[in-house]
């Protein structure tokens, strides 16, 4: 990978976007796509990079996306249709290309999955003992301390206010875990159930946690919104003290990490599919967007990886109109 690559890679990283690297392990000539040749890909499509020529490019995309929904890396085998049964292997799938060169490659993909992201929200022994395990598994932590002093935290986003939480990012794969020890515990859940958090946690004794809910359900809040509320947050691991009850809200994370509840889910939803169509002649699957080369038949659109294929088509269409 060229320096210009590790720095779009590093900017992608730092902004917590998610990415494929997509890298050419083996290629057959005359393909366009050479062996080390490596792309980045976001989720929208954006290629950083050179992966090959018209006919691999659009399959790589379109499995790029995929490999960004499920989260697991994929090696793709890329040729003529004919060899394809020829080529399969258990863990390669095999993507047809109708390249007029006859070439062929692999492509090994890989994704780059943000890491989950936990807000924490309040100020106390258990709350530094928390963002700094997560550090140590390398998540990324925001804090949340009203009122306080963003100063003595090193490589944690700290906001001091908890009007800013809307500004956050909290998105469905994020988690907040509420610990103000009720200083302003009812505020911070309102703004947690404000956001699409996947995991809201309330850091508390099961008395207090049944007044928070109790106030809130007099606020209006119905029985699927307090539902979200996890309380008392964390695994139980009976009478602990403060920095422990860190320990078990993390345990209580990962589980739902593992689940799939946190941690990535956001790329399912920014890597949707787009809307496709099956080239009629070389039987390669086209993104109907954008598309270069169409054509109409009774009332139908038809969609063509190339040039080629659509001067076929139209050839047939006027033996059989003929």
């Amino acid at each position: 990978m060229n320096r210009e690559l590790l720095d779009v890679a590093a900017s992608l990283h730092k902004r917590h976007k998610p990415f494929v690297i997509a890298t050419v392990v083996w290629s057959r000539a005359p393909s366009s796509g050479k062996e080390g040749g490596t792309a980045i890909i976001e989720p929208d499509g954006t290629i950083h990079g050179w992966i090959g020529g018209a006919c691999a490019e659009p399959a790589v995309l379109r499995e790029a996306r995929r490999v960004l929904r499920d989260g697991e890396p994929r090696l793709m085998y890329l040729g003529p249709a004919e060899e394809l049964d020829g080529s399969a292997r258990d863990g390669v799938m095999t993507v047809p290309i109708a390249c007029a060169s006859e070439g062929a490659l692999e492509v090994f993909m890989e994704p780059m999955l943000p890491q989950p992201h936990v807000v924490v929200v309040g100020r106390s022994p258990g709350v530094r003992t928390l963002v700094r395990l997560l550090q140590g598994l390398d998540w990324r932590a925001t804090v949340v301390d009203d009122g306080g002093d963003a100063t003595g935290w090193e490589g944690v986003e700290v906001v001091t206010s908890l009007g800013h939480f809307e500004h956050l990012g909290v998105d469905e794969s994020a988690a907040v875990v509420v610990a103000t020890q009720g200083h302003y515990d009812e505020p911070a859940l309102e703004a947690a159930l404000a956001s699409p958090a996947g995991y809201i946690g309330l850091v508390a004794s099961r008395k207090r946690s049944d007044t928070v809910l109790g106030y809130l359900s007099d606020k209006g809040y119905g029985r699927e919104a307090l539902a979200r509320i996890d309380t008392p947050a964390g695994i139980d691991l009976g009478h602990i003290e403060h920095r422990e009850i860190a320990v078990a809200v993390l345990a209580e994370l990962v589980r739902r990490r593992a689940a799939g509840a946190i941690g990535g889910g956001t790329v399912s939803r920014a890597a949707d599919a787009p809307r496709t169509a099956v080239d009629p002649i070389c039987g390669m699957t086209v993104e109907v967007a954008g598309a270069r080369f169409t054509a109409e038949r009774d009332g139908e659109t038809f969609y063509f990886c190339c040039p080629a294929c659509k001067k076929m088509f139209e050839d047939q269409s006027s033996q059989v109109q003929g």
